[in-house]
């Protein structure tokens, strides 16, 4: 499917990021043949139980990085299988950040059980790359890139910081090491507006990330990715991703902003018609960006059974 009738079809599957997740998340789903699926691949790969973890963990358990990302991204794969099953099938498919792994399977580019081993290769070499590196992340409010970049060079003083979330309208995360984040905090209030620091174990999205970059380098040259089946808009470049390109890109996500807000709209401008964006996963994080983005645009969140239903039934499946 070319970059001219991306969305065609109609909808766009959006796969969670991490920081969505929550204790009881997608439990009243694991009855579901594809949600159950999906937890049981992941726990074979993470060697983990994901589904206790969403049902039991208390959340500083289920915050920690890799169980967190292994039920981020077993939750987002076994909402979005659910809804293919029934007939539901996008024309797209687009993550954030962790999402982007989850949407490659999505995409037919890797089996589910390959997405699940990518997740857990890059989540651990994150988690030491923020060891030896540490960072944090801020989102900052009211902003633009112009004066957030401006923010960011007068800040650094020769420390990593960068925007490393372009989300939407009004809402950029800067990243980079603490002290020089706690300078752009700094002066972002005193120019009379907000930031929020992220719940994040590291400076993701930036170079702190750099030395994780080539072992991932070296874990990706062992799998062999498809020609997506559905279209999958990349988080570095926003645009449709080639299986010749897979591997380059998925290491250059590590260190380079997602782009979210120009994925969005690059879809956006390519169909005839908005297409309506479904985020399968939990919290609706996604779906407020859409909405920032470009209020009139269609969207839905499916996270459990009750947004399930109602998906279905609004589109006419049975269910």
């Amino acid at each position: 499917m070319t970059e001219s009738n991306l969305a065609s079809q109609g909808l766009v599957f959006m796969c969670s990021g991490q920081g969505s997740q929550k204790p009881g998340m997608g439990v009243d789903l694991l009855e579901n043949s594809q949600v159950k699926g999906a937890f049981s691949c992941a726990s074979d790969v993470f060697g983990i139980d994901v589904a206790a973890l969403c049902c039991n963990a208390p959340a500083e358990v289920l915050n920690d990085t890799r169980n967190a990302q292994a039920a981020i991204s077993a939750l987002s794969i076994g909402i979005a299988r659910a809804l293919m099953h029934r007939g539901v099938m996008p024309g797209a498919v687009l993550g954030f950040s962790l999402g982007q792994t989850s949407a490659l399977a999505l995409s037919g580019m890797v089996s589910d059980e390959t997405a699940f081993k990518i997740i857990a290769k890059r989540s651990e070499l994150m988690a030491q790359a923020a060891g030896e590196h540490p960072g944090c992340m801020s989102a900052f409010l009211k902003a633009d890139l112009e004066s957030v970049q401006a923010v960011c060079d007068e800040c650094a003083q020769g420390q990593v910081l960068l925007p490393a979330n372009l989300n939407c309208p009004g809402q950029i995360v800067v990243a980079g090491e603490v002290e020089a984040v706690e300078r752009a905090e700094t002066a972002w209030a005193a120019a009379g507006k907000r930031a929020t620091r992220l719940a994040t174990a590291g400076a993701f999205h930036t170079p702190l990330m750099q030395s994780a970059a080539e072992p991932f380098a070296q874990f990706l040259s062992g799998i062999a990715f498809s020609e997506p089946v559905i279209p999958l808009i990349n988080n570095v470049d926003a645009k449709s991703l080639a299986a010749k390109d897979a591997a380059v890109q998925l290491v250059a996500h590590l260190t380079h902003p997602v782009r979210f807000e120009e994925s969005v709209r690059n879809i956006v401008a390519s169909s005839v018609t908005a297409p309506e964006f479904v985020e399968t996963g939990f919290g609706g994080v996604l779906f407020g960006l859409i909405k920032r983005i470009d209020k009139e645009l269609p969207r839905a969140c499916v996270q459990d059974a009750a947004s399930m239903k109602a998906f279905l039934e609004a589109h006419g499946y049975a269910n």
